[in-house]
């Protein structure tokens, strides 16, 4: 009888044995690897898609030409200077902390994370999703070019000089004041909060001169 090893003969088919679970992951995470680097070789243009992946960080200096996706992976942390030309989707991921000089040309999605706080310098051109995260504060000078999303957070004051494009969305926060000089290029949402029961939207208007949409309490 010839003896087999690691292939069996049955039918006339060769059969090859399955691989551990711990094997095919090593191989899936080497195919992730060879993905990230052929798209920076390909000069980081269109889409970079990771959602669903065990990945946990990104090579530094990364520049991604479209949007990058990591929606429901296990990244922690972003390498520094990252820039992306597009939207970058991180809902559902165990991130805490975004890195200094942030450039997102699209949304920022962070809904559903563990995020705290954002970093100084941090540009969005487009929407900001912040609800349903622990986040606390904003930093100075915030611009964001479209909508900014914060309600069912602990936000209580915004930021000097925060520049919203489009809404600003407070529902159900403990928002307790509102900086004079903020900008609001559309609507402003207060439900649920302490100013609209203690305020008219008269009065807001009159604190926020810089909203030019409705104010809705």
């Amino acid at each position: 009888m010839i003896k087999l090893i690691n292939v069996l003969k049955e039918n006339n088919k060769i059969l090859v044995p399955r691989r551990s679970p711990e094997e095919r992951q090593k191989n899936y995470n080497i195919a992730i690897q060879k993905k990230i680097q052929q798209y920076i070789k390909d000069g980081g243009k269109g889409d970079l898609n990771l959602n669903n992946t065990p990945i946990t960080s990104l090579p530094d200096n990364l520049e991604v030409g479209g949007n990058l996706y990591l929606e429901n992976t296990k990244i922690t942390s972003l390498p520094a200077n990252l820039e992306v030309g597009g939207s970058l989707y991180l809902h559902n991921t165990p991130i805490t902390s975004l890195p200094d000089n942030l450039k997102v040309g699209g949304n920022l999605d962070l809904y559903n994370t563990k995020i705290t706080s954002l970093p100084d310098n941090l540009e969005v051109g487009e929407d900001l999703y912040l609800y349903n995260t622990k986040i606390t504060s904003l930093p100075d000078n915030l611009e964001v070019g479209g909508n900014l999303y914060l309600e069912n957070t602990k936000i209580t004051s915004l930021p000097d000089n925060l520049k919203v494009g489009k809404s600003l969305n407070l529902n159900n926060t403990p928002i307790t004041s509102l900086p004079d000089n903020l900008k609001v290029g559309g609507n402003l949402y207060l439900y649920n909060t302490q100013l609209s029961q203690k305020y008219t939207k008269k009065d807001i208007k009159k604190m926020v001169p810089g909203v030019k949409g409705s104010v809705y309490i």
